[in-house]
């Protein structure tokens, strides 16, 4: 993620002229109409998407150092059960963040942050792990990867990791400071995405999952080595070297994109760029309405890390922006939760208000389906009270919008609604859950505005308040059937 903490800001070429954006504004591309009023004056919750990142770069989250395998269960395990309590749905854990592995992998070694030393087998399983873990808290796992980077060092006096074995050392550039695969070779945007394919097809993970490192920002990545050779070889049919990294970026993304649906259609491909649009267009050479455009992407979470008002990076421009730039593409907003708390940040984020604000603000945009907390550990240290006010926030369970492709067909809807004494049951078929919810009464002719009591796999719940219950099932992808029709509670 961009400007996180002790994460460095990479590079990859010359320092050159920066070119101005010029696309076409999708402003007459039209909103999907929102749904007719319920005949009873029911308002069903929304769908929302309730996220975490887990960083494991230089093991800043997880596993902060801990080389044991016990020890890294267990703090895996606090942080799974700590998101459950809050009513989290989502994770996104990095598994490969310096071109190394969080599994065992053909392509990349074992990341070193899991024992101390890149390349040794951990001696577990440890994906399998993470992911059976998540999902028996019904927590989606995303998994979590950084597409170009291999390495880092402080300057020119560090040498390098040696290359896997697998890495043919011309994919490779060596900056003073990053080590990355060349964006400008075919060859790396085909391994690229067979490490997607390999991962998703050999674990069960709901998402793949990039951060905003693509062409990085020159500025902090030390001395560079020019990419001018690769644009006179490769950049033929294009007129800029900077409309040829576009492409290259494009390439890699398209290609990504192609693996998941002929893998496992299923899983969610998702993109968080920094907060600034022209940024990523003009520095990083991600043009990622274009990929939104082209539906590339099933889902796109902005890392809209600044506050209220920021004078540069203002929250609630770029939500605008964002959300009028992803086309047809949900949004997740991604949040600074580590800014809250620090006496280095602004004034904004010494008070939980900001948090409850850009939450509430994004709310109110039709396009947008959740949130997402950067990082987990800041959740645990809990710092001004602010993972109490987002657990406030999240008091009621949060039901995942359905995001991906599916080839299968809706659930089908709950049966046999029915109230006996204190309890409310029903019936389903299929390999669904229930989400039942609750409208209480209120004066006649107004909106009963509904909340989410329970997602559940049973067919029975207590209930013990006066007013409406309504049941929904749900499919393995978060498709939800029509919601039965209200039974009452006197």
């Amino acid at each position: 993620m961009i400007k996180h903490i002790t994460k460095l800001m990479l590079g990859l070429s010359l320092i050159f002229s920066i070119y101005s954006c010029s696309k076409e504004s999708p402003g007459d591309t039209p909103e999907p109409e929102p749904p007719g009023p319920d005949p009873n004056g029911l308002v069903y919750p929304a769908k929302e998407m309730r996220a975490v990142w887990l960083t494991t770069a230089w093991g800043l989250d997880w596993p902060l150092g801990d080389y044991t395998v016990a020890g890294q269960r267990q703090k895996y395990l606090a942080y799974l059960d700590k998101f459950k309590e809050m009513n989290v749905n989502t994770i996104f854990f990095q598994v490969r963040a310096m071109g190394d592995a969080y599994y065992a992998s053909d392509y990349e070694p074992w990341a070193t942050s899991i024992t101390g030393t890149r390349g040794k087998d951990p001696g577990y399983d440890i994906l399998t792990f993470l992911i059976e873990e998540a999902h028996a808290r019904d927590i989606e796992f995303h998994a979590w990867m950084n597409p170009y980077r291999i390495a880092t060092r402080a300057n020119n006096g560090t040498a390098y990791p040696p290359l896997h074995s697998s890495i043919n050392a011309s994919w490779v550039v060596n900056h003073e400071k990053i080590q990355i695969y060349n964006p400008a070779r075919e060859e790396v945007r085909k391994r690229i995405a067979d490490i997607v394919k390999e991962l998703i097809s050999k674990y069960d993970v709901d998402g793949v999952h990039l951060d905003d490192y693509f062409y990085p920002d020159p500025s902090s990545a030390g001395v560079m080595i020019s990419d001018q050779a690769d644009y006179e070889t490769y950049g033929s049919g294009f007129s800029t070297i900077q409309a040829w990294r576009r492409a290259n970026v494009d390439k890699a993304i398209e290609g990504i994109h192609n693996a998941i649906v002929a893998t496992k259609p299923g899983v969610v491909f998702s993109i968080s760029p920094a907060a600034s649009k022209d940024y990523n267009y003009n520095t990083l050479y991600a043009d990622v309405a274009k990929w939104c455009q082209q539906g590339w992407l099933d889902l796109l979470i902005p890392q809209l890390y600044q506050e209220i008002g920021n004078n540069y990076n203002d929250f609630q421009t770029n939500l605008g922006i964002w959300t009028q730039f992803a086309y047809d593409v949900p949004v997740v907003i991604g949040h600074g939760f580590y800014k809250f708390g620090d006496s280095a940040q602004p004034a904004a984020f010494q008070s939980t208000t900001e948090l409850e604000k850009q939450i509430d603000m994004a709310k109110k945009n039709k396009k947008i389906v959740g949130s997402a907390m950067y990082s987990a550990k800041y959740v645990l240290d809990n710092k001004i009270g602010i993972a109490d006010k987002l657990s406030s926030l999240y008091e009621k369970p949060g039901v995942m919008p359905f995001l991906g492709r599916s080839n299968d067909a809706a659930p089908t809807s709950a049966a046999n609604v029915r109230i006996e004494g204190n309890q409310l049951k029903w019936s389903t078929s299929g390999n669904v859950k229930s989400v039942v919810y609750y409208f209480p009464v209120v004066a006649s002719g107004a909106d009963r505005k509904g909340e989410v009591l329970a997602i559940t796999e049973e067919h029975t719940i207590a209930v013990d308040k006066k007013g409406g219950y309504s049941v929904a099932t749900l499919g393995v992808d978060h498709q939800e059937s029509k919601p039965s029709d209200l039974v009452e509670k006197n």
